[in-house]
């Protein structure tokens, strides 16, 4: 069963995204937004995919104020964290957001909140997991 590392602040979506994540992908799901934790779970390949909310209210890294796109900017330079397939969640959902984010950050891919379609939102996960974690 793959793991998913849910970066997210806002705790009612957490919470729905942590239930559709189990229901309906079958998911092992992880959440935290404690930084050094994000990257110790992607160094030590504890987690299988990351989805990373951009705008992080409470996140904090060597005493300052990070989002979710510098978080996936340090986890794509470390070699260790680098694999692992980073998802970016965000209500920035304006023409041309997902591209500047996409290339800010390095992340694999782009799901704009809310969420309406919770079987696309599976199936972007299971898109970019790899093989070897995919659900029989």
């Amino acid at each position: 069963m793959a793991t998913v590392l849910l970066v997210e602040d806002d705790p009612v979506n957490a919470r729905v995204f942590d239930k559709v994540l189990r229901r309906r992908g079958g998911f092992e799901v992880f959440h935290s937004q404690n930084v050094e934790q994000i990257l110790q779970l992607a160094q030590g390949h504890e987690v299988d995919v990351i989805l990373l909310d951009v705008s992080l209210s409470q996140s904090t890294f060597r005493g300052e104020a990070v989002d979710g796109i510098r978080i996936a900017q340090l986890l794509k330079e470390d070699p260790k964290s680098n694999p692992i397939p980073i998802i970016l969640v965000t209500a920035h959902a304006m023409r041309g957001d997902r591209e500047a984010f996409l290339a800010q950050s390095g992340a694999d891919g782009y799901i704009a909140k809310p969420v309406v379609d919770h079987e696309d939102m599976v199936n972007q996960v299971r898109k970019v997991l790899p093989q070897s974690s995919q659900k029989p």
